[in-house]
């Protein structure tokens, strides 16, 4: 009964992800709109925000408006790129790493430097090592680039992660959040009690 009423009682999340933003200023700014009139608490972008077209003011629209900001690097960032982005703006890189928000526990995988394959059985060992600092927490987000093996994002006909699919199937985060495959933005589906979502450029708010 207690529990119960902790649960009725426990004030949600509110996120906007999105990813994908391939160095475009304007699509970054258009995001931060959206961020901001859902009054979200944390904006979290999946990578891939450096590209080929403008690499200024990707991250600033969204310190402009308040924004806390987390992010994993995409193969279009290199690992500089991304040390640039977090130190510059004071924002959080979660590539092999984790952080507590509240009562949520975040972790993320990135593949930097152009990687389109990840060494499965170190993902899996990284995930799994940061999954045990956040495991007594209430939730847990899973934040990725790179799809899971086995997911519908696989129809573009890109393999995902086999190392990100085993760590999902064990530790079961509430949530897995990943960009990436821009043709299958938006899909949604579910490994065992795991929420999977494909947010792509768009953005998607998500409470948990």
């Amino acid at each position: 009964m207690k529990k119960q009423k902790q649960q009725k009682s426990r004030k949600k999340l509110r996120i906007f992800a999105a990813g994908d933003l391939h160095g475009d200023s304007s699509l970054a700014k258009q995001l931060a709109e959206k961020a901001k009139k859902a009054n979200v608490d944390l904006v979290i972008l999946t990578g891939d925000i450096t590209g080929l077209l403008e690499t200024e003011n990707l991250i600033k629209p969204f310190k402009e408006k308040g924004e806390n900001v987390l992010f994993v690097p995409g193969n279009w960032d290199t690992e500089e790129a991304a040390e640039f982005l977090a130190k510059h703006y004071g924002i959080k890189n979660l590539h092999d790493y984790y952080l507590k928000y509240r009562d949520v526990g975040i972790l993320g995988l990135g593949n930097p430097n152009f990687q389109l394959k990840l060494n499965e059985k170190q993902a899996f060992n990284t995930l799994k090592r940061n999954f045990e600092k956040i495991k007594d927490l209430e939730k847990k987000i899973l934040v990725t680039h790179m799809h899971a093996a086995g997911t519908k994002s696989e129809l573009s006909g890109f393999a995902g992660s086999k190392g990100i699919r085993k760590a999902v199937e064990i530790f079961q985060p509430d949530l897995l959040i990943s960009g990436h495959i821009h043709e299958l933005e938006g899909v949604e589906e579910k490994i065992g009690k795991t929420r999977v979502l494909n947010v792509g450029r768009k953005g998607k708010i998500i409470e948990i």
